[in-house]
């Protein structure tokens, strides 16, 4: 039986949740496809895949801050309205609570953010740090492949 070390390729189903229940749940869909390693999951979680043989079930409780850091206030910044229109959709509302999808610098890729407020000119309060961050989490694993 294979089991999952550095640098494994590894098909499982997953699940992330906080205090306030789940955040990321695959068991009910399609399971995850990854590479230990390449950033797909944070090194905290990554660490308690290791050892695990395929075919596994396990279930782990990381402490406050470990799997995504803390929170960091700095990650929670104001975006124009005039930022926001030349990088997403011109005129697009948004409400708190919505995630928001903005390109990286370079326009390879993407990241998120979560509205906090929204001024009367349309600015965004963004929080940039992960849901998770600052928070216990519950990983719950099931392991399908390892290669």
């Amino acid at each position: 039986m294979s089991t999952i070390q550095p640098g494994s390729f590894l098909t499982l189903h997953y699940r992330l949740a906080g205090p306030q229940g789940g955040v990321i749940d695959t068991f009910s869909g399609k399971p995850a496809t990854l590479s230990l390693g390449a950033g797909q999951l944070s090194p905290a979680l990554e660490q308690r895949l290791i050892g695990l043989e395929e075919g596994a079930r396990a279930r782990f409780d990381i402490p406050a801050g470990e799997a995504f850091g803390e929170r960091n206030p700095d990650m929670v910044q104001w975006l124009a309205r005039k930022e926001l229109d030349e990088l997403g959709e011109p005129g697009e509302r948004y409400a708190v609570g919505e995630a928001v999808q903005l390109p990286t610098p370079d326009g390879q890729g993407q990241f998120a953010a979560v509205v906090r407020a929204v001024r009367d000119d349309g600015a965004l309060q963004l929080d940039f740090n992960h849901p998770l961050a600052g928070q216990p989490v519950t990983f719950e694993v099931q392991v399908i492949g390892v290669l």
